[in-house]
C-alpha cells in the first residue's frame, strides 16, 4: 500500500518516447494487465483490465502534456489508484519514471506490474526505434 516508482532508460529521443506513450492505442500494449483503452471524451479514457483473472473495466482521467513531457492519470474506484509517467533526455537517450499511488495492499504484486509496464516500454519502443533506423 502506498507509493511506487521504476525508471529506465530507453534509446529513443525524449519527443518519440513521449508520442508513443500518449497514444491511448498503445496502453494495452505497454501497461501490464490493460487489455483494452479508448477515448472515452476530453483527458478521458475507458479501460478494461485482467485483475486477478477477472475483466474489470471502468473510466479513467489521462491528461498528456507534451511540452512537459508528463503523463498523469487516475482511475474511478476505492483504491486512491492514480499515477504519473515522466520522460527525460535528450537526443536518442530518454529516460522514463513511472510512478504509482494506491490503498491496494498487494505490494509486490503491483511491484512486479510496474516493473513489467517499464520493462514493456524499453521493448516496445527501442523495437520501434530500430525499424525506423
Amino acid at each position: 500500500m502506498g507509493d511506487y516508482q521504476r525508471s529506465a532508460k530507453v534509446k529513443a529521443s525524449p519527443d518519440s518516447l513521449v508520442n508513443y506513450l500518449s497514444d491511448i492505442r498503445n496502453l494495452p500494449k505497454y501497461f501490464s494487465h490493460m487489455t483494452s483503452a479508448e477515448k472515452a471524451g476530453p483527458d478521458e479514457v475507458h479501460t478494461t483490465a485482467n485483475v486477478h483473472g477477472k475483466e474489470t473495466g471502468g473510466k479513467a482521467e489521462f491528461h498528456v502534456d507534451k511540452a512537459a513531457k508528463r503523463i498523469r492519470w487516475s482511475s474511478e474506484g476505492p483504491n486512491d489508484y492514480h499515477g504519473e509517467l515522466e520522460v527525460t533526455g535528450e537526443g536518442n537517450s530518454s529516460q522514463v519514471a513511472v510512478k504509482l499511488h494506491t490503498t491496494r495492499k498487494e505490494g509486490q504484486e503491483i511491484e512486479r506490474g510496474l516493473q513489467e509496464t517499464v520493462d514493456n516500454i524499453v521493448r516496445l519502443v527501442e523495437k520501434d526505434s530500430a525499424k525506423a533506423a
